[in-house]
Order: structure tokens, then sequence, then C-alpha cells
């Protein structure tokens, strides 16, 4: 594959999700979309290049119209080379990179099926998606045991405990960090005052003071490292993006969700004009006048509305979509009366959106599911 003719470089947008791209996340650069296919680069190279050259690509989840691009780009290549399925499978699964021989072209080209995403980003949600380990439920004290003592004899190396495990070596890793880790230090349950003052305090140092953003510059792990491991990396996550962000944003008082927060959460989503709610970036949502709330927060709030559609299973995005504006067309009163709930839903009028004036649900807990890191 040629490189492209040099173009003048021009200053793009960071990173984002997205997709069903918005016109400022279109490719203006054939250079830039060129290396993102063909050249691996770590996350720290790539937030250079952002900084530096203007770069623009995706991160985060890939959405459902990237995973089938991605079946699609994969079946493509192996009809065209006359691969078996256990042929596919060695070039996947081989720790050549993408130098297996007489297949250097293959993550390039399956990455050039998607938009501005990089290769090593691909590489590892094939391998992840793919991989005959994925998806095997909860994790049982047999194996929590055995991941402790590969921990110990082989230290971080993921991909071999992998082997030995049996689970992937992303779900090895996460379950390590995220459950194990400082187990014994560990604690469960309600946060105290004394520890949400000592969280705010970590990371307003390692946010605010530093002129970073309180909701996306935040390194997780050395958070729980610096609280003593007495919460693990995704407690403190949850806990502040779910409750002491938002809080702190609304002059130190708990912010309640209301029906002006979900008329315009709906219209938001409404605007970027995705095919499914799985292409969206939520921290593309808040705005200077509407930043209360976390990208977690409006996610799950999104999913709450969705699923009291009776039959929201069955239905498109764009259909769903038609409902919800139709129930909240207009913006609604400042004082709204509280209104009992109804347990099915037949049509836009009887949408409930749920927890509507609920404060937002503390969320301190090791056992809470999180849908970024």
């Amino acid at each position: 594959m040629g490189r492209p003719p040099k173009q003048k470089k021009s200053r793009g947008v960071g990173p984002s999700s997205a997709a069903g791209p918005p016109a400022d996340l279109q490719p203006d650069n054939p250079e830039h979309a060129h290396m993102l296919a063909n050249v691996w680069m770590t996350a720290a190279k790539l937030g250079e290049l952002v900084k530096t050259e203007g770069l623009v690509y995706k991160k985060g989840k890939f959405s459902a119209t990237e995973v089938q691009q991605i079946t699609e780009a994969i079946e493509r290549y192996r009809a065209n080379h006359g691969l078996s399925q256990a042929d596919l499978d060695q070039i996947i699964f081989s720790n050549k990179l993408g130098k297996e021989k007489g297949h250097e072209s293959f993550w390039s080209e399956i990455t050039s099926a998607l938009h501005l995403r990089p290769i090593i980003a691909v590489y590892h949600h094939v391998r992840r998606a793919r991989h005959p380990f994925a998806g095997k439920g909860s994790w049982t004290k047999t194996e929590d045991d055995l991941l402790l003592e590969c921990m110990n004899n082989m230290g971080q190396q993921w991909e071999k405990i992998s082997d030995v495990v049996h689970r992937t070596a992303a779900d090895c890793r996460d379950r390590y960090r995220n459950h194990l880790q400082d187990r014994d230090t560990r604690r469960q349950g309600p946060w105290t005052k004394e520890e949400e003052d000592e969280l705010t305090k970590i990371v307003t140092e390692m946010t605010v003071e530093q002129g970073k953003d309180v909701d996306n510059d935040i390194f997780w792990g050395v958070v729980s490292k610096r609280m003593g491991g007495k919460r693990g990396r995704q407690q403190c996550r949850i806990k502040w993006t779910d409750s002491l962000a938002p809080q702190m944003k609304n002059t130190g008082e708990r912010p309640r969700w209301s029906p002006m927060d979900a008329y315009i959460l709906v219209h938001k989503v409404d605007s970027l004009n995705v095919r499914d709610d799985t292409e969206i970036d939520w921290k593309l949502l808040p705005d200077d006048n509407w930043n209360v709330w976390s990208a977690h927060s409006l996610q799950r709030r999104w999913l709450t509305m969705k699923r009291s559609i009776k039959g929201f299973e069955e239905m498109s995005h764009a259909e769903i979509m038609e409902i919800l504006k139709t129930k909240k067309a207009q913006s609604p009163p400042p004082s709204v009366a509280g209104r009992k709930k109804k347990s099915k839903v037949t049509s836009a009028e009887a949408v409930n959106d749920g927890e509507e004036g609920d404060t937002q649900p503390e969320a301190g807990s090791s056992g809470g599911v999180a849908t970024s890191s």
C-alpha cells in the first residue's frame, strides 16, 4: 500500500469514540488515515501526535456498526486468501504483531475498513472478541486462587497467565486489579466521609491543581495506590464520577436528576444522528451549561429511559428515538409534580423515564459495573 502524498498539517480535535462521525471527525489528512491503519503506536505516542500533529482518532468501546465492519472485513480477507478458520485463527492469535509470514497486510486491511481507529486498537479488540476464553462468566474462588498463584510466580505477564487460568489476558488483568489486588486491606460497602474527603483531595491534586480535566484525566490505579489500596481503582472511579464529581460541580450539593435533565439528554442524543447508541461518545454530551453529570451517569440514564419502553429490544435506535422525542417534545416546567410510575409502556405518552427526581445513587461498592476505564 503506497503512502499518500503529504498534505499540510491541520489542527484537529482530540480523540473521540462517536461513530457515524460528525463533521469535525471527518478525515482531512490522508497521511494520518494511512498512519493509523499501518503504524503500530502506543497510547502515549497517539496522545503526543494529537498535540503536536493535530491527529484525529477514535478510542473507546467499538460500536455495533464497527463490529459489523470488522466482521465483514475479516471474512472478506479469509475468502480472498482461501483461508480456513484455523488458518485465520493462526493469524489473529500469532504474537508476531502483524508480521505473520505471508499475511503482513492483514491488520492494516482490517483497520482500513473502519473510520479513524488505530491499528493497535483493532488488533486488541479482535483478539479479545474472538478469544476462545472470552465470555466465560463469573469468576470462581478456584480461578481467583489460581490467578493469584500465577501472579506470584510470573508477575504481570498476562498472556502467559491466560494460558494457565483459561481466561483472556485482559480478564486476568482486570480481575486482579479490580478485585484481588490489596484484597486483604480492600474495603467494601458504603464510603465514609473521611474516605470521600481523601478521594476528593487526591483527585483535585491530580487534576484541578495541574490544569487537567476532573472527569477524564485521571489514572485510577494511581488514585487507589495513594489511598493505600483501601479502595480499588474501579471503586474510586465509580465513586468519583457518579457521586463526588457531580456534587463538586453543583456547589457542594448532591444533584438530583430532573425531567429537564431527561429532556436535554434525549435531544442531545438525537442531535448526534447516530445509527445505534453504541456509537455514542458520552463524553461529548456535557457542555458549559450542562456539565454536572458524568459520561457514565448519562449513559446509565439513557439506558434506563430506553429500557422503560415495552419491546425496546426489537426496535431500532431510530424507533426508540422517535418515542422518546415525542415524550420529550417540550421542555418541562421548572416544577413538576410527582406522578405514579407505570410498569408497562405502550406508547410515547406512557414512557416512564425512571428515577426522575431521585437522588443520584451511591456507587461506592466494588460490585458496580463500569463502562470505561
